[in-house]
């Protein structure tokens, strides 16, 4: 039996493709403490671990999607899926910061299939304001999973130490092949012509740069998420280090703001279909400049403790539920035969300008959790500038 387009079942399954990213760093959000001590690092060696998975993220946004384009969708997912369970099995054996820092790198490679496909697949299967509904359908599904994972991520560090995260992990990814295999149909229904080769993924890009509306929108994708990896960075050197919470705790304060996204993403269904894609980013970019600037006030002023980081991170969060999925949806939507190149290149900008941003946090991050405000203001109000400038160039979308 072949899942259908039309049903619940078939959201939930591309939720879980472009949720494997986030599962596999928020798992181990709590740990990263354990992992500074036990590995004999420091705080920015620790958070290498998370940028250079999203460098690895970043690399694999290159080659997956315009293979998908050529080769199909279903093989092409179920060769990230096998990288990434060989290199999450390093992860869980990795001797060392660098052997992890490595495997990271190589997981991430892996882990960015999923994710770039589960998108193309949303074009392939849905027009318009429809496709945005569904990408905010799997926004909300997808956002249970970092809701929970820092959760069960605290405790399994204090039952079983960090690497009983990569573990886990590894269980859900051998799940999701499974299903995959069993159940996913093919969606590609309109290759892109000509053969496969370097030069010709770097043209097609091309072709997808000379639309400017698309890279307005894949510079909101990039701004949406480079805030909310700032915060999934350094969060917890904040809570924990500064504000004294303990894993437990972090994984709940962590999982209260995803609460944020999956409200975002479910307001984002009500309005789309009345408001549109625009109408709905438009309140997301607020969202992300006010949260941001709510954090940076809270946490300068003293205002609130954990609180005055946790409650503002929500707005912000609900800023990228109603952001990302429709500024995603739009890029995407000019290209049927060329989906798994545009979601690839949304991806590859959307981690690189997020790797950055989380080695920033990282380094600037000594004993203070002020960096983290500073760093995400700056990027909600920088989002909120974009989408208002570029009123003129969105109008030509069409």
């Amino acid at each position: 039996m072949k899942l259908r387009p039309d049903t619940l079942a078939m959201t939930a399954v591309l939720a879980m493709l472009t949720a494997l990213g986030p599962l596999s760093t928020d798992f181990y959000l709590p740990s990263l403490p354990e992992i500074v001590r036990v590995m004999e690092t420091d705080v920015a060696g620790a958070q290498a671990t998370l940028s250079s998975f999203l460098f690895g993220y970043a690399g694999g946004q290159i080659i997956w999607g315009p293979l998908s384009d050529r080769l199909g969708r279903k093989p092409i997912l179920l060769a990230g899926l096998a990288l990434f369970l060989l290199a999450t099995l390093a992860c869980a054996l990795a001797p060392s910061i660098g052997a992890l820092t490595a495997a990271r790198a190589v997981q991430a490679f892996g882990a960015s299939g999923p994710i770039v496909l589960g998108r193309a697949m949303v074009r392939d299967l849905y027009e318009g304001p429809r496709a945005g509904r569904e990408m905010a359908r799997m926004g909300m599904i997808m956002g249970l999973v970092p809701a929970v994972a820092p959760v069960l991520g605290g405790l399994l560090q204090d039952a079983f130490g960090w690497r009983s995260t990569f573990v886990a992990s590894l269980v859900f990814a051998l799940g999701l092949a499974a299903t995959i295999i069993l159940v996913m149909p093919e969606t590609l229904r309109a290759r892109t012509p000509g053969a496969l080769s370097i030069p010709a993924i770097f043209r097609g890009f091309g072709v997808l740069l000379q639309n400017r509306a698309f890279r307005v929108y894949v510079g909101l994708t990039a701004l949406a998420y480079a805030g909310l990896f700032a915060f999934i960075s350094g969060s917890s050197f904040v809570l924990i280090g500064v504000y004294g919470l303990s894993p437990v705790q972090y994984g709940l304060s962590f999982g209260f703001g995803v609460l944020g996204f999956i409200g975002g993403t479910i307001l984002a269904q009500r309005l789309v279909g009345s408001r549109g894609l625009d109408g709905v980013i438009a309140i997301g970019v607020a969202c992300l400049a006010g949260g941001g600037v709510a954090m940076l006030i809270c946490v300068a002023a003293g205002i609130g403790g954990p609180f005055g980081v946790v409650v503002p991170m929500a707005l912000y969060a609900c800023g990228v539920g109603l952001t990302m999925p429709q500024s995603q949806a739009s890029a995407m939507m000019p290209f049927p035969d060329r989906a798994g190149a545009a979601s690839s290149f949304n991806g590859l900008c959307q981690m690189l300008l997020s790797a950055c941003v989380g080695l920033l946090v990282g380094h600037a991050l000594k004993g203070t959790a002020l960096p983290l405000p500073l760093v995400m203001s700056a990027l909600g109000v920088a989002a909120l500038v974009l989408f208002k400038a570029s009123a003129a160039v969105r109008a030509e979308k069409t």
